[in-house]
């Protein structure tokens, strides 16, 4: 029995193309990032390129969607971005929580409207 076109295949390239490549530089940033001061400039540039980075890939997602999102109307992306943004502010700066509130309003307005 072969790996190459089996059912494992997808995930064998998933695992060497999209987990291995990203999990090396986590560890190579635990070991470095260890000794670094929470509070340093290089942390404090670091978390706003990550910031501004998830803020772009909203924006794209909000004002240029592509696949299933495209089928939501631009006031339920629209209404998913000021509640993300206000939940962002509201649960003191999480970004998790602006996330998941903006989701939530995706999915509810994709269910309201029947989408598939």
């Amino acid at each position: 029995m072969t790996l190459i076109g089996s059912d494992l295949t997808p995930y064998i390239a998933l695992i060497l193309v999209g987990f291995l490549p990203s999990e090396i530089w986590r560890w190579l940033a635990l070991v470095v990032g260890r000794g670094l001061d929470e509070n340093s400039e290089i942390l404090v540039w670091v978390r706003a390129v990550a910031t501004a980075t998830l803020a772009a890939v909203v924006a794209k997602l909000a004002f240029f969607p592509g696949g299933a999102l495209a089928t939501l109307p631009f006031e339920w992306r629209a209404a998913a971005f000021i509640v993300g943004v206000a939940t962002y502010w509201l649960a003191r700066r999480s970004v998790l929580f602006g996330v998941l509130a903006a989701e939530l309003v995706i999915v509810g307005g994709a269910t309201w409207l029947g989408l598939k």
